[in-house]
């Protein structure tokens, strides 16, 4: 797990659309060492009217293409991680599409783990990335 959410603007192509998954997914199984099939992204394409945001903010300017990444993730990972986390899925979206670093919105919510999520059959399943490292 983490489960993603991508809200981004209708006016980027298919394939720009998908590389930020890509991106997004590539970076989370280097820095938060997710399983490779650990792959829940949902992207919500959005036309200029539903997305809000300032031209300027904490001295960081956004335009138009504007890219919105809300993760849900388990708790566990330091302050350096996250940091690290957010470095890699900047520089990777904006080495592979038109959308810019200043341009890169990422909110990381984090729950209890295991017990606050069910990939199906109604159970909560057991996994052994979701435990501490030190009882891996």
């Amino acid at each position: 797990m983490p489960f993603v959410r991508i809200s981004l603007p209708k006016m980027l192509s298919m394939e720009e659309k998908n590389q930020v998954s890509v991106s997004i997914h590539q970076s989370l199984i280097k820095e938060f060492n997710i399983p490779v099939d650990d792959y829940f992204h949902v992207i919500e394409e959005l036309d200029s009217h539903q997305i809000k945001f300032p031209q300027n903010y904490l001295g960081v300017s956004h335009t138009e293409k504007i890219v919105y990444i809300q993760i849900t993730a388990g708790k566990g990972r330091d302050l350096e991680k996250k940091r690290r986390l957010y470095a890699s899925i900047a520089e990777e979206i904006s080495k592979s599409t038109s959308v810019t670093k200043n341009n890169i919105i990422i909110v990381l919510l984090e729950n209890n783990g295991q017990e606050d999520w069910s990939f199906g059959n109604g159970e909560i399943q057991e996994s052994k990335h979701l435990l501490p490292t030190d009882k891996v």
